[in-house]
């Protein structure tokens, strides 16, 4: 009692001055910080892509949009791929289209047509004039979903869109839309119904006053997805669509429901149609009178499984008995559509064929890995290990050292990442696949970095042993639910259920169907503690998928927990979000839940993500999602109190930015950080108010959050993952550093982990090593911008300048800056037209300790300190790593001086030898010591070396020798082996003799001839 008086007296002393901590600083300049930026890490393996095209008249140029991640190109065949939407737009892409009469013209339409579980919409129409490189966005926002755009053979500006619509709620933005001036404005030609879209159209090519279009009455609710009504049908126009005749009833096509319908028309024959249509009675059917009658030619299940997430037709550009149907194979038929033979790309589960209208052989296929090309019709195709488009379900982390992130990728595996390595690039070396499968939670082992939990769809968990690749099933009721509803399923489990350890005993790890459930035996066995914290709504139960083809994955499972976590701050306060609005909490570790849903928490709004307050026993944030229902607003709420009040937080959200997920900074209390769909946010003041984090991430859904070690690491839905490497200069905002004309940040404490930051194609970016130095500046600096870094006493160790240090200029600009110091001291000087062989000239790492940074801009300073610590991988001692740094030290600077000798050398002979021209009497008494100095030269450096392999023909001189121990004993973070001691003393010993000789003929013989001071002073200076 006297305890919470006293805190309440507290609380109203706080507010009474105004120390509203959690309210502080409402928002600052982006320019203050904007130098910290997010890095993609990859991994660079496709993901899923609705739409690719190539270009007929570039042999090598294709692209493709990504379900997520934007629109990418390819200028070289498919080897690497480029974004090109990036800065303009971004989200999921469902239609790309090329103009053949001129190539350099590209419309795109956002919005996926392949309406699984986890998809997204787009934000209409976008132009591009020139190939790619700009763009102009054409409105038609609220299309949501573009499924196909035609253009005009001859005319670019005439173009057509098969809008699909908003399929989570009835809308009149339906149907095909005509655009005659380059999509300035847009007619709607071809409507049928609010809750039917077009999802098919295609162009004569020999006539293209001649279209066809399907349309297709298609819904996704949170709990199911329909497919097929009186809205889906077939178009035909003659008069460049602007107007249709419906031929769905004509001779020859199936009577009853139909579904999805995929439509072509044979390049080489127009008069030869081909549909795949969902039906009862389905399969693939053929007209050979333009449209008036049809035959069913095929009606294998393989082609029409699964329709409403295929159903594409493509005929053959220069046969017109071919034709190819996608699903989960694509299938080939040269027998007009009678038989097929089934084939893959390397990915499978296959989208869109784009096949070249000069060369049937060259083609590109888009599928659930992204985008392949194929120049030999389809017997080889490129990788799709070069796209970085992967969609991701959830993020976290381990405790390894350096740490890795995991994540289930869409159709395809887990897999744990590096989050850096001491390379250039985050390649396929540095991830592998992990636990579970393509839609699960993963959870680490907190006392095994090696042992991981993933989950998947039917309720699969599964143990992965990594270090042993020993593998264990250990799902709580493994009953297979595949092909049923919901209904009869002792446990809900969702396609995406929680796993995840305690963070107070980790031997607890916990999951959740519509119950909470935990085992302390590694999944031996399980324990359910809760009873159903759903609605359980039984009339949302039943199998989805209908009304012709049933589809049970789980994803439709509903009235399941969604979203769970147990407070980081009290043991035993657990609680759970359901997809269908409710919360729940328990604060006795289980044994009682009480509903604590926010009032004003719409009805069967999906809990998406939750997340205990850092600092609050009784507090929690979450994220909810309304989209399934067809409201895009942002749903964000927090309480301190266990539930009894909530607060939603979402101002300065954008209105139609729906909420997938909210961290709160573990650190700096008040910060917080949203994932939507259309992007990232900040708070810093606990969610009063909201700005945009964006920064350099490209626009794309944030699927989920993770915070270790000061990074902020986000999973997204088509761009794979991204990482800020720095969240100290967040925490250090505050409104002073705001009003100052400049200022250093104090540096994150660094790892002596080397690394190379470097923007590539086909690899993630990696983090630099060493330390990242962040400044602000308000104005340029008149003189000079100095940067040094210091010892804890003060002593210089390395100095940058605006006005340059041996070449190196520190360049800045206005605003935020990031500085990478490499940890190194400065290397040993070389001279020009060195070769060496495995004798790198770098100086070493400086040794863990405390260290200082100095910003000087006219004069004016500041100052920070930073500790260096020690890379976690090694056991050396401190002792250990000063007598490395040592021995380092004293390589680098007899080379220095050998090298220094060498350049006296070098420009003694010259002015020697021009002495002996000028002055030939004076020859006989300057070529014994030309002879000399030359001799000594070659005793100390391979002269004869010219090129990086001339060393395999021209023995290694000593200075190179002395080098080469920079790679022995500067590998790895361990004190100097006996032999690298002795072989050090020996070379340097050697070259002594050398130096001894050359000084002695430098004072005794080239100083009566030559004015060597004058000589020596540029080697001399720093």
């Amino acid at each position: 009692m006297y305890k919470t008086f006293r805190n309440i007296l507290l609380i109203g002393f706080l507010l009474a001055f105004g120390f509203q901590y959690e309210t502080q600083g409402q928002s600052y300049d982006e320019k203050l910080y904007d130098a910290v930026q997010w890095r993609s890490i990859g991994p660079h393996r496709g993901g899923r892509s609705a739409t690719a095209v190539g270009v007929a008249s570039e042999k090598n140029t294709f692209y493709f949009g990504a379900t997520g991640g934007g629109v990418w190109k390819t200028t070289d065949g498919g080897k690497t791929w480029e974004n090109v939407s990036d800065g303009f737009f971004g989200g999921s892409i469902g239609a790309v289209a090329v103009s053949d009469s001129d190539p350099n013209i590209l419309y795109v339409g956002g919005g996926e047509k392949t309406v699984r579980g986890n998809v997204s919409y787009g934000y209409g129409f976008w132009k591009s004039a020139d190939a790619g490189k700009t763009w102009i966005h054409l409105g038609m926002e609220e299309t949501r979903f573009v499924s196909r755009i035609r253009i005009h053979p001859t005319n670019p500006d005439i173009v057509y869109a098969a809008v699909l619509g908003d399929i989570f709620k009835p809308t009149e933005m339906r149907g095909v839309y005509k655009s005659v001036d380059g999509g300035k404005t847009w007619d709607k030609t071809l409507f049928v119904s609010p809750t039917a879209g077009a999802v098919d159209l295609v162009i004569d090519p020999k006539n293209p006053l001649v279209m066809f279009a399907t349309t297709w009455e298609v819904k996704r609710t949170p709990y199911s997805l329909e497919s097929g009504g009186p809205g889906s049908k077939m178009f035909k126009s003659t008069d460049g669509g602007e107007n249709w005749t419906d031929i769905s009833t004509n001779k020859g096509l199936p009577s009853g429901l139909l579904g999805i319908i995929g439509v072509t028309i044979s390049p080489v024959n127009s008069n030869r149609i081909w549909a795949i249509i969902e039906n009862l009675d389905g399969g693939v059917f053929r007209s050979d009178d333009g449209g008036a009658t049809w035959e069913k030619t095929n009606d294998d299940r393989n082609l029409r499984q699964r329709a409403w997430y295929y159903s594409r037709i493509y005929a053959d550009t220069k046969n017109d008995s071919t034709v190819y149907v996608l699903n989960v194979s694509y299938h080939k038929s040269t027998d007009g559509g009678k038989t097929f033979k089934s084939a893959n790309a390397p990915h499978g589960d296959h989208h869109d064929l784009w096949i070249d209208p000069n060369d049937n052989m060259r083609m590109v296929m888009a599928d659930d890995g992204g985008a392949q090309v194929s120049f030999d019709g389809g017997i080889s195709w490129t990788t799709y290990f070069n796209q970085p488009t992967a969609q991701f379900y959830r993020v976290t982390t381990d405790n390894h050292f350096p740490y890795r992130i995991y994540g289930a990728q869409q159709d395809n595996s887990t897999l744990r990442i590096s989050h850096r390595n001491e390379g250039s690039g985050i390649t396929e070396e540095d991830w592998e696949e992990s636990a579970g499968s393509e839609s699960g939670w993963l959870a680490v082992d907190p006392l095994d970095n090696d042992i991981v939990y993933g989950g998947n769809y039917g309720g699969l968990l599964q143990m992965l042993n990594h270090r042993t690749g020993a593998a264990r099933n250990v799902n709580v009721y493994p009953d297979n639910p595949m092909g049923h509803g919901a209904e009869g399923m002792k446990y809900r489990f969702q396609w995406n259920f929680p796993i995840f350890f305690s963070p107070h005993n980790p031997k607890v790890l916990y999951t959740t169907s519509n119950q909470f459930h935990r085992s302390t035996n590694g999944g031996q066995s399980w324990e359910t503690f809760s009873p159903d914290l759903t609605r359980n709504a039984k009339d949302k139960l039943g199998p989805s998928g209908g009304p012709i083809t049933k589809d049970n994955t789980s994803v439709e499972y509903y009235s399941t927990i969604f979203a769970a976590t147990e407070s980081p701050v009290q043991q035993g306060v657990l609680w759970a979000g359901s997809d269908d609005g409710l919360v729940h909490v328990s604060k006795d570790n289980g044994k009682t839940w009480e509903n604590v849903t926010p009032k004003d928490l719409p009805e069967w709004t999906q809990v998406n993500s939750m997340e205990g307050h850092p600092f609050e026993a009784g507090g929690l944030y979450f994220a909810a999602t309304a989209y399934k229902n067809g409201d895009f607003a942002p749903y964000l709420f927090k309480t301190t109190d266990y539930g009894k009040t909530w607060t939603k937080i979402v101002r300065g959200i954008d209105a139609q930015h729906f909420t997938r997920v909210v961290r709160a900074d573990p650190v700096k209390r008040g910060i917080l950080y949203a994932g939507t769909e259309t992007g990232m946010y900040i708070s810093f003041n606990d969610g009063a108010d909201w700005k945009p984090f964006q920064l350099n991430l490209p626009i794309v859904p944030i699927t989920d959050l993770a915070i270790k070690q000061n990074n902020l690491i986000a999973a997204t839905q088509g761009r794979s993952f991204w990482i800020i490497d720095d969240l100290t200069v967040i925490h250090q905002l505050n409104d002073q550093i705001a009003a100052k004309p400049f200022h250093l940040y104090k540096p994150q404490d660094s790892y002596r982990i080397d690394g190379v930051k470097r923007e590539s194609k086909t690899a993630g970016t990696n983090r630099p090593g060493g330390v990242l130095v962040y400044f602000h500046l308000q104005d340029s600096a008149k003189e000079e911008l100095r940067i040094e870094f210091l010892d804890k006493a003060g002593n210089l160790i390395r100095e940058f300048s605006s006005k340059g240090i041996e070449k190196d200029t520190l360049k800045y600009k206005l605003g935020a800056n990031e500085f990478n110091w490499n940890l190194r001291v400065p290397d040993a000087k070389g001279f020009e037209g060195m070769i060496m062989w495995s004798g790198p000239l770098r100086g070493p790492k400086v040794v863990p300790g405390e260290y200082i940074v100095k910003l000087t801009v006219d004069g004016k300073y500041e100052q920070q300190s930073f500790k260096v610590l020690p890379d976690l991988r090694y056991e050396a001692s401190q002792e250990d790593l000063q007598a490395q740094y040592d021995f380092l030290l004293q390589v680098r600077d007899k080379l220095t001086e050998t090298h220094e000798a060498i350049i006296s050398i070098r420009q003694y002979r010259d002015k020697l030898n021009a002495l002996a021209t000028e002055k030939p009497g004076q020859r006989r008494r300057i070529e014994p010591i030309v002879k000399s100095i030359t001799a000594i030269e070659q005793e100390l450096y391979q002269t004869q070396n010219r090129s990086g392999q001339d060393p395999l023909n021209f023995p290694i001189r000593l200075n190179n020798k002395l080098a080469h121990l920079n790679v022995i004993v500067g590998t790895g973070e361990w004190r100097p082996t006996d032999g690298a001691e002795a072989v050090r003393v020996e070379i340097t010993r050697q070259i002594d003799v050398q130096l001894a000789k050359f000084r002695d003929i430098e004072k005794n013989q080239i100083s009566k001839l030559l004015d060597i001071n004058d000589l020596s002073q540029p080697i001399s200076k720093k």
